[in-house]
């Protein structure tokens, strides 16, 4: 930890009005200055109804500070929150960064020292931060939840939540409900069984945990055959939605493992790629709906659970807007899980369509070959785990979408020991768990696109191409703006509306965050990491 001391004090002094509640964290649209969870609110909307930025003079953006982060080998993820006026941020690999919203002047830094166990896949990001009261709550790349004192930077408590040394990893920001923390476990590249489990916010104890990926005796534990269950994946890095009403935690859930091999884990390998819905007290499972069975194309369901409420023939009725890797957006009734309509969204041809029941129901065209098999949408399917968003003006969804295909193949000989995972995880490397023939695909260069869609219909309003692909968040206002970024380094923003571009300007770097806003002294700002650093855009005076 390092403190600057001038500013520590101005910190402490005044940050006397900066507890946060769990009433301020059920009612953000009161004090919408502030950005206080991962999306901004508990249902998953990332909106905000700040409105001094408008499509009229968007064009008057311009820089007002940069915070360059201490590690530059890594970049930054981080969707910082912001409480009356100060910003808490992650670094790489595993820093908080107390900044002044309104200068960018840092207050303190805390460094969590990871452990040499240390086995992540996909790189060291961390993608942000929970706050309660005055603590703020981080998950590490080595599997720890800790707590930090948001007017010093002192840590609080340190809690292991499961082993490095089997790959498990933490790298989304936590989500506060009540007096608890909830995380869900990283690392089904190498294999790791997840959980989401929920702790003490005030000691860091466990108080309850949620097997994603069912042992004997569990329900949806017959889904696995033999004892691939114990190394099933089902991981998360993204973090989840919450409806107080029904005291339900929506979350989202990644891949099986082995993630190439579907013939090796016969069955529909429940709950991955599903989403869930966990009583926020107990833990238990209420619901799940699973988007792909028995996946063997990476198609993780780790998305930000949107919660919106429509007409549905007839009836009003809570439901969740998911937009899936797979390709299709989905609706689902919010308290039973029943689904409701799937569309797609980017080129499909993996499925024919669904029976009654929402299972997707396979083309057998699209299957693994010896050939090849061109299938869409691709690898990365037809959008990630980049933040979402939806607009109760508009009444439109928009989401960060790829238009591609990949051609997947079958057949390949396994030579080394551990699951088959997609090239680039060596498989030396892992636990010596499967052997066997393993799928491999080879990836096309395709676009990425902002997409407007209308919830009700399915269809698609609007969509603006890219020349690159791109894996940013997308925030909306009140005034009908939306913010979005993409992989060449671009800051853009739009007419929330009709897609026009309004403004845009090049960071210099990829673009793997989601933009926030907030204000201080009456002052609109948006805030969107990029490379290895944080900026900060509002209007010129």
């Amino acid at each position: 930890m390092k403190l600057a001391g001038i500013w520590a004090f101005l910190l402490l002094a005044s940050s006397a009005s900066a507890q946060v509640s769990y009433d301020r964290l059920l009612h953000t649209d009161k004090e919408p200055q502030n950005w206080m969870t991962y999306s901004g609110n508990y249902s998953g909307l990332h909106y905000s109804l700040l409105n001094e930025i408008t499509p009229a003079n968007a064009a008057q953006l311009e820089l007002k500070w940069v915070f360059q982060a201490e590690n530059t080998t890594l970049k930054m993820e981080s969707t910082p929150l912001v409480v009356d006026g100060i910003m808490y941020v992650t670094e790489p690999p595993n820093s908080i960064v107390a900044l002044d919203a309104k200068t960018g002047a840092v207050f303190w830094v805390y460094q969590y020292t990871e452990g040499p166990e240390l086995r992540t896949c996909c790189g060291s990001p961390n993608r942000g931060l929970a706050i309660l009261g005055n603590t703020l709550f981080m998950g590490t790349l080595d599997a720890h939840l800790v707590a930090v004192d948001a007017k010093s930077g002192t840590l609080l408590w340190d809690t292991r939540v499961a082993s490095p040394q089997d790959g498990a990893s933490i790298t989304e920001a936590p989500l506060v409900v009540k007096d608890k923390v909830i995380v869900g476990l990283a690392g089904g590249e190498r294999a790791v069984r997840g959980l989401i489990a929920a702790y003490s916010a005030e000691t860091g104890e466990l108080a309850w945990k949620f097997n994603v990926i069912p042992g004997p005796g569990e329900p949806g534990h017959e889904t696995w055959p033999g004892d691939t269950w114990q190394h099933g994946g089902g991981s998360s890095w993204v973090s989840g939605s919450y409806d107080p009403d029904l005291n339900l935690i929506f979350w989202g859930i990644g891949n099986p493992s082995p993630g190439l091999s579907p013939e090796l884990r016969k069955g529909d390998n429940l709950y991955s790629d599903s989403a869930i819905a966990l009583d926020a007290d107990t833990g238990k499972l209420k619901w799940y709906y699973q988007f792909s069975p028995n996946d063997g194309r990476d198609w993780d369901s780790i998305q930000v659970p949107v919660l919106g409420q429509m007409d549905w023939k007839g009836t009003s009725r809570k439901v969740i807007y998911w937009a899936n890797r797979n390709g299709y957006f989905y609706v689902l009734d919010r308290a039973t899980g029943k689904f409701l309509r799937a569309t797609p969204f980017v080129k499909t041809n993996w499925a024919k369509g669904f029976d009654k029941n929402g299972r997707p129901i396979p083309d057998e065209n699209a299957a693994p070959s010896v050939g090849g098999t061109k299938v869409y949408p691709g690898t990365q399917g037809g959008t990630n785990w980049y933040s979402p968003s939806f607009s109760p003006r508009t009444g439109l969804f928009y989401v960060s979408a790829w238009e591609d295909y990949f051609n997947i193949f079958t057949g390949v000989s396994a030579t080394g020991g551990g699951p088959a995972q997609s090239p680039g995880f060596p498989r030396s490397a892992l636990p010596n768990i499967v052997r066997g023939p393993i799928n491999t695909w080879t990836d096309t260069v395709g676009h990425g696109e902002v997409k407007a869609i209308n919830p009700v219909t399915g269809k698609e309003i609007w969509a603006f191409r890219m020349n690159d692909m791109t894996d940013a968040g997308i925030l909306t206002t009140a005034s009908d703006t939306l913010f979005t970024a993409n992989r060449e380094g671009y800051f853009l923003v739009f007419d929330a509306r009709n897609g026009s571009l309004l403004w845009r300007t090049r960071l210099g770097a990829q673009i793997p965050a989601a933009p926030i806003t907030y204000s201080v002294e009456g002052k609109q700002y948006v805030a969107i990491c990029a490379g290895h650093a944080l900026f900060v855009f509002g209007l010129r005076l």
